[in-house]
């Protein structure tokens, strides 16, 4: 099999395309064919060694894949060669294949396409239990969405059209705001040339949102909170702008408002029938076209360090997706 392994963790520049013997699955284990994997914040952070979870060395990332069973170890009952699988964690899913528990994987419904699964179950499992569970997001009610045109963001705004709420989608530039349009929100703010207080009053007359859906963090958090509406739910999702916000706490006071933490990885794990019965959802709701991942570009796997320079430069539209054709 043929891997991108990380010997030393200074960066995708060390990452090696390598052959290693192809592994046989011991028990509870099975071995996958990998057809997508796709490129998600933290596999940047954990071949930076920033990641709060640091495998030991030499490790394979790639957390989020899809692929089909090509063989099963002793004790597996739940999967068949041949079964088609999707998985988020673990790692190892930048290669053509990969062992892994069969407890972590899960079946993947026919017609589901294999690119769209690798790059749904972080972003959409994030989002769904975000909006839903933590911010308890109800039918007419208003939903800010930071870093919009972002895989997690425009993972947002489907879902929160599906849910029934208005959408406002605040991205980086005009042609990010234009695909937000595109994919549904209701009205846009480019926060890099206009004054986002200043637009998130007018577009909420003045009421402020519902819900902020935050995955950027850094220098909006503050303006943000301050514009949040009474009972406001402020959804702590992710740090990508690089710096973690300080907020002024007598705000929260002040707007009856609730900072809330998002951490679906830890959820799935603590509350598997509930993190289930979401993704059961998402995928009904994808049966029925509701919501579709946005992929900016599929490339060959061998390609993977071509993604994470495209993901440093800050315009990537959905997910990247790597593929094995």
């Amino acid at each position: 099999m043929q891997v991108w392994l990380c010997e030393n963790p200074i960066g995708p520049e060390a990452l090696v395309w390598t052959t290693l013997p192809t592994p046989e699955p011991k028990e509870g284990e099975v071995r996958v064919a990998i057809k997508a994997a796709s490129l998600n914040f933290p596999d940047l952070l954990i071949v930076q060694n920033k990641y709060q979870m640091k495998p030991p060395l030499p490790f394979v990332p790639g957390s989020e894949y899809s692929g089909i069973v090509e063989a099963v170890g002793e004790g597996v009952t739940g999967f068949k060669v041949g079964d088609r699988v999707v998985t988020f964690g673990g790692g190892g899913g930048f290669g053509t294949h990969v062992i892994t528990k069969a407890a972590q994987l899960m079946p993947l419904p026919e017609g589901f396409a294999f690119d769209d699964a690798a790059a749904f179950l972080c972003t959409y499992g994030t989002t769904h239990h975000a909006l839903i569970d933590r911010g308890q997001l109800k039918a007419g009610e208003t939903v800010l969405v930071l870093g919009a045109a972002g895989g997690v963001g425009t993972a947002a705004i489907q879902i929160a059209k599906a849910a029934g709420a208005k959408v406002i989608a605040a991205a980086s530039s005009d042609e990010k705001c234009a695909l937000c349009k595109e994919l549904g929100a209701d009205a846009t703010i480019n926060y890099t040339t206009g004054n986002l207080r200043d637009e998130i009053k007018a577009l909420t007359g003045g009421k402020g949102p519902d819900v902020v859906y935050d995955p950027v963090g850094g220098d909006l958090a503050e303006p943000v909170f301050r514009s949040i509406g009474w009972r406001g739910r402020y959804l702590v999702i992710g740090f990508a702008q690089g710096g973690i916000p300080a907020l002024p706490l007598n705000l929260a006071l002040l707007k009856g408002a609730s900072i809330v933490g998002v951490f679906w990885g830890e959820f799935a794990r603590r509350e598997p029938k509930n993190s289930a019965a979401g993704l059961a959802e998402l995928a009904a709701w994808y049966a029925q076209g509701k919501i579709k991942p946005v992929i900016d570009q599929r490339l060959p796997m061998s390609a993977l360090k071509d993604a994470f320079a495209r993901m440093s430069t800050r315009k990537v539209h959905g997910k990247l997706v790597l593929t094995n054709d």
